[in-house]
């Protein structure tokens, strides 16, 4: 065990997604909140996990549920008081977890003081805390900047007659991160919270932090299918992932370093070669820039593997990997990749070097509920209704139990439940041994006792077909992944190797404790984890 001690919480541990509008109401407004968390961590604790991460609960107008902030040194009443702030800290780190905090930096709210009084005039002290710009001579737009969430980037001011450019909704207009005060300004939210005791933050959207000065046009993308959001038809070359941003980075983890083993995450949507950038020079940027490569590529032993790899490969000296299945912007993984598939994805996930993050539910196989056209609340579904763009699908409420609502209120749901929460839910996965909730438990156990599948290194194997495999070990354990990424069975048919041990851990918990020796032949959709001799 002493091998684990060199290792971070936040690099030997497993860290939790919380979508607190859908984890639990306790009030019955239908509305999740932070007395309803608390009410949830022993279940957390019981699962395995280590750390929590809360997407934003701070006051909002709530245009993009909230991640429009308009106060970032306050909660917002509809979650709860600072003092349930307070009391949450304490229950998570009672029982020996961490508490990760979603930072928004990127963007404020149009109804956040700084600008109301940048709008207010343009000689306004703070009217450079924004991106404010002149309109063309026809009276058009400063450049073809799009948003993400629909139409122009830019919105016209009447009052003050000039444009200010936003990524997301107009309700959202972008910080000007060049200028000094800002970034004062934000880096003291982080102390805030910090001073507190949260244990790090995970910063939305960190690409987008810094445009290019000059505001150049972006150029067409070529690749462009009509299916796609409309913010697909330009390549995001000038208004995304600009080099100043990682002096940014820097500085926000020089405030994270100045505290004991706090953690900075980032979302960064990137090509591997610039996600690993920001690990910084000398590991100077953020810890962990979130890797989405699950999510975003095929779902294919072939395309993973390679991916896996160069990922491997690309990660700078010091630099710990990461990996994500599911959040609240993307389908969730039983329905992008179906539900035989979901135990296959699970132990991906969980047995892959590096530090994995879950979306609530997915533990329990949550799906997509479809919301119909008069219930969706997602401004990306609303503002593009042809495109079927809505989040919505994936953040309905977490399923406890088979009371009414699932046990996540006793009002009405902010979002629809799906007709089979009476089956697929907590209390009735809980009793049931060959439940994904028992098998996540029982993977997420294996993973935390083994320092082989938990720090250990990696090593790819080569294989044939729709088999994915790998090595994970420590000089004193070697353990073999194998998971057949198809329906059909297929045969592992080590080329300069052979490889014996017994199973220790499979999707068919019938097939824990066969020795293998030679060819290994896995059914469809399964994958097994073998302690090698």
């Amino acid at each position: 065990m002493e091998q684990e001690q060199k290792y971070l919480w936040w690099q030997s541990g497993i860290i939790y997604q919380v979508y607190p509008r859908s984890f639990q109401d306790s009030d019955g407004d239908g509305v999740g909140d932070l007395k309803g968390i608390i009410g949830r961590l022993d279940y957390l604790k019981w699962l395995g996990i280590t750390a929590v991460w809360v997407s934003p609960i701070f006051p909002s107008p709530m245009a993009d549920f909230g991640y429009d902030i308009s106060d970032y040194c306050d909660i917002h009443p509809l979650f709860g008081s600072i003092d349930d702030f307070d009391e949450l800290l304490q229950e998570v780190h009672k029982r020996d977890m961490k508490l990760i905090l979603d930072l928004v930096p990127n963007h404020t709210s149009n109804q956040h003081p700084w600008f109301l009084e940048s709008r207010s005039s343009r000689d306004n002290p703070k009217r450079d805390w924004y991106i404010w710009h002149n309109a063309k001579e026809d009276g058009s737009e400063p450049n073809n900047w799009l948003s993400v969430f629909g139409g122009s980037g830019w919105e016209w001011d009447e009052q003050t007659q000039q444009y200010y450019y936003h990524a997301f909704l107009k309700e959202q207009p972008d910080l000007n991160w060049r200028n000094p005060e800002v970034q004062q300004a934000m880096l003291d939210v982080m102390r805030f919270w910090l001073d507190k005791g949260v244990d790090g933050f995970r910063v939305d959207v960190m690409w987008h932090m810094i445009k290019d000065k000059n505001l150049r046009d972006n150029p067409a993308n070529p690749d462009y299918q009509s299916h796609q959001s409309t913010y697909e038809q330009l390549i995001p070359a000038f208004s995304t992932d600009q080099p100043e941003v990682h002096d940014i980075v820097a500085k926000m983890r020089k405030v994270t370093d100045a505290y004991d083993e706090r953690v900075l995450i980032g979302e960064i949507y990137l090509p591997v070669h610039r996600l690993v950038t920001y690990y910084g020079q000398d590991n100077n940027g953020t810890h962990l820039p979130f890797n989405f490569m699950l999510i975003t590529m095929d779902w294919n032993a072939r395309t993973i593997s390679t991916n896996v790899d160069e990922y491997e490969g690309a990660l700078p000296e010091g630099g710990w990997p990461n990996w994500v299945i599911g959040n609240h912007d993307q389908p969730r993984i039983t329905s992008r990749i179906g539900q035989s598939q979901a135990k296959v994805a699970a132990m991906l996930l969980l047995t892959l070097r590096g530090t994995p993050t879950l979306y609530y539910g997915d533990e329990l196989g949550m799906r997509d509920v479809p919301i119909p056209p008069d219930k969706i609340q997602d401004p990306q579904g609303l503002n593009m209704p042809d495109k079927d763009l809505s989040r919505d699908p994936a953040r309905t409420p977490m399923q406890w139990d088979n009371s009414a609502n699932a046990g996540f209120t006793s009002g009405e749901p902010w979002l629809p439940l799906p007709g089979n929460y009476k089956r697929v839910n907590v209390e009735v996965q809980k009793e049931d041994a060959y439940s994904m909730l028992s098998y996540y438990r029982r993977l997420i156990t294996l993973r935390q006792q083994e320092a082989a599948l938990n720090v250990g290194d990696y090593a790819p194997v080569i294989t044939d077909g729709p088999l994915l495999a790998y090595i994970r070990k420590t000089e004193r354990k070697q353990f073999l992944v194998v998971l057949n990424l198809s329906h059909k069975p297929c045969t592992l048919k080590p080329k300069h190797q052979t490889y014996k041990g017994k199973i220790i851990f499979a999707t068919d918990p019938e097939r824990e404790g066969e020795p293998v020796a030679g060819n290994i032949s896995l059914y469809g959709d399964e994958g097994i984890l073998v302690e090698l001799a």
